[in-house]
């Protein structure tokens, strides 16, 4: 594969994240534009504030929003003009904006002949699920699209289907009506989650990075970790790992730390290979990083059924040893590469930084203490963004103009719009699997093809979870995982958090697994380094999230299901020994140079300890020792 020119941010966001990639009108267009998506989030405060509508009221508005903003701000065809609305984005954004409508206008006429639709609903209903895939195939990607149609087919096509898939078949208006006229289709929990929970939260996000709290990340990042060794490449993973508090995309992500600290690194000695890598990895596991983690956590809590405080502190153990296993293998590559960190003198100060832009940090804080407190999501992120921006005012360098906080606004409506056509269209999958049994019957199969055991069932749920993350966006990777694949581990035993924990991960981690790895190529283009193995080295450096879901599914204590324990104590020791081990063995390096035999044993002392067995862990930690006194020896 050829290598890449170094790109821009922009060009970046725009090549990679195809959110990103929107119109760029100027005069009228743009006011109107703006005008609907401050709308659109004054809308979502105002119901957050004084109560949302009926489940299917809110949901309707929301997504007639959505449409409206997603075909006003997506083209047709890429090669389009992209200052200037062409008739038939015009036609689809009224259209995507009146189909909705008709649910809201028609509510109670609709609600008392439920499954009884006139040729008038059917009509809308098809019209309203057309939209949703286009706008699926605009905003989100073409791979969305083929799984919505796959599944739609499956609909129609039972009675032709061979075994346990085969069922009676639906008619269109059966279809219609229960995708587009229920709460069980478009207008199901993925869509109702981004109606309250997602849109708020990302409208927080939006706010702090509008505050400047991602470049007071990259600094406290330098103050702490610059002069270490491979000083730049730990900067990006911690300023990464801060900047996923708030940010729920992995190409965003890269872009936002990577613009700084991939030419940093660069610059220190590292290859642009590794460079785009580093900033990868750590990256993707920003949307593994509480509190506010990727769009799909909030859809968790509906579907498990616990307040999303769980959800934060089941992601703490795993968040932490992910980014302690990224940080193991920067750390063992500067050891190999001795490579130094960079001067003292040329790095801001961590005192001066926190006196001067701490306080924006203090949002993060209360919401965290708003959550823990009891408070549900929504109106811990309503709180949360009005204290954003009196916090920003402060102080006069950090204080948002009028015009910056009504650009909030449109900020957040604009970036919410990924999530919210991904919801929409995922309901179209969750409306069919409801309609015909299928997640059950394929979560039979699986256990079926896996024999009844747990390891092969959660190895062909990972090949499921990760296959479907390499196109599809993490939302509804979730919501398609959690509905087909999770049941399987479920009826073998497996607690409901760990199971789903470990289809979310899996959905995440494909934004590093190659051959289509999104936040390693956006790395890569950063860095103008070869793609493929920017992602093979990606993948390398999150080896972690590879061992982690096996990990707290065999050893549920690491969610903190159970509280803390004295168990939890020796189960996350082992977990770190196996980290420090299977990193040292990927990159070669642990106190000397190691030789191919002793990275082969020690990456499988690292695997032993991944089974909570005593007999596995004793083994394990044997081995490191073995490894380690060798290495020790050799150096001396």
């Amino acid at each position: 594969m050829a290598e890449e020119k170094i790109l821009t941010g922009d060009e970046v966001l725009k090549k990679y994240d195809t959110e990103s990639n929107t119109m760029e009108y100027r005069g009228v267009m743009a006011k109107i534009v703006s005008a609907l998506a401050i709308t659109f989030s004054v809308f979502q405060l105002y119901t957050a504030a004084f109560g949302v509508l009926d489940a299917q009221l809110q949901r309707a508005v929301h997504l007639g929003f959505g449409l409206a903003l997603a075909y006003l701000l997506y083209p047709a065809r890429k090669s389009w003009r992209r200052d200037k609305l062409h008739p038939l984005d015009a036609i689809c954004s009224v259209l995507g904006a009146a189909a909705p409508a008709y649910i809201v206008i028609f509510y109670r006429e609709l609600v008392l002949r439920s499954a009884l639709p006139t040729p008038t609903d059917v009509v809308v209903g098809a019209i309203g699920i057309l939209l949703v895939i286009e706008a699926a195939r605009r905003v989100v990607g073409i791979p969305m699209v083929c799984v919505v149609l796959l599944f739609t087919s499956y609909a129609f096509l039972g009675p032709y289907m061979p075994g346990f898939l085969a069922h009676r078949g639906l008619t269109i208006d059966q279809f219609v009506s229960h995708v587009f006229f229920t709460t069980e289709g478009i207008f199901g929990i993925p869509l109702g989650v981004s109606s309250t929970f997602i849109f708020l939260f990302i409208l927080f996000g939006a706010y702090l990075e509008g505050t400047g709290l991602g470049k007071f990340f990259i600094d406290i990042a330098n103050a702490i970790a610059g002069w270490a060794s491979g000083g730049p490449a730990k900067v990006a993973v911690l300023s990464s790992g801060l900047m996923g508090t708030v940010s729920g995309s992995s190409v965003a992500n890269v872009v936002g730390t990577g613009s700084l600290t991939i030419p940093m690194m660069k610059k220190l000695g590292y290859h642009k290979n590794f460079a785009g890598a580093v900033e990868a990895a750590a990256s993707t596991g920003g949307q593994l990083m509480p509190p506010v983690m990727g769009a799909a956590a909030f859809l968790m809590t509906e579907f498990v059924g616990v307040p999303y405080i769980e959800i934060v502190k089941a992601a703490l153990i795993p968040a932490f040893l992910y980014f302690i296993g990224v940080w193991l293998g920067v750390h063992f590559e500067a050891k190999r590469g001795n490579l130094k960190g960079i001067p003292r003198e040329e790095l801001p100060k961590f005192w001066e930084i926190f006196r001067e832009r701490g306080h924006l940090a203090i949002p993060l804080v209360v919401i965290v203490y708003l959550l823990v407190s009891g408070y549900t999501p929504m109106r811990a992120a309503l709180y949360a963004i009005v204290l954003s921006i009196l916090v920003s005012a402060i102080k006069k360098s950090t204080r948002m103009a009028p015009a910056e906080i009504v650009r909030g606004l449109e900020n957040g409506a604009r970036n919410v719009l990924g999530v919210l056509i991904a919801c929409a269209a995922a309901g179209i999958i969750i409306g069919v699997v409801t309609k015909t049994g299928v997640g059950l019957k394929l979560a039979s199969g699986l256990l079926k093809l896996s024999g009844g055991m747990l390891l092969p069932s959660m190895f062909f749920t990972m090949i499921t979870a990760i296959l479907l993350g390499m196109g599809v966006p993490t939302t509804a990777n979730y919501v398609i995982t959690s509905t087909i694949a999770a049941p399987a581990l479920l009826q073998l035993g497996v607690p409901v958090l760990a199971a789903h924990m470990f289809v979310f991960y899996f959905g995440i981690i494909a934004d590093v697994t190659p051959p289509v790895a999104l936040a390693a190529y956006a790395g890569a283009g950063i860095a103008g380094g070869n793609a493929l193995k920017t992602g093979v080295n990606a993948s390398k450096l999150a080896i972690a999230a590879f061992i982690i879901p096996y990990m707290f599914v065999l050893n549920p204590e690491l969610l903190l299901i159970y509280g803390v324990t004295g168990s939890l104590a020796l189960a996350l020791l082992t977990a770190l020994v196996g980290m420090v081990a299977l990193s040292s063995s990927l990159i070669g390096f642990l106190a000397a140079p190691m030789k191919p035999l002793e990275r082969l044993i020690l990456g499988a002392g690292g695997l032993m300890m991944i089974n909570p067995g005593l007999l596995t862990d004793i083994a394990g930690v044997a081995i490191f020792a073995a490894i380690l006194f060798l290495q020790l020896r050799r150096r001396q």
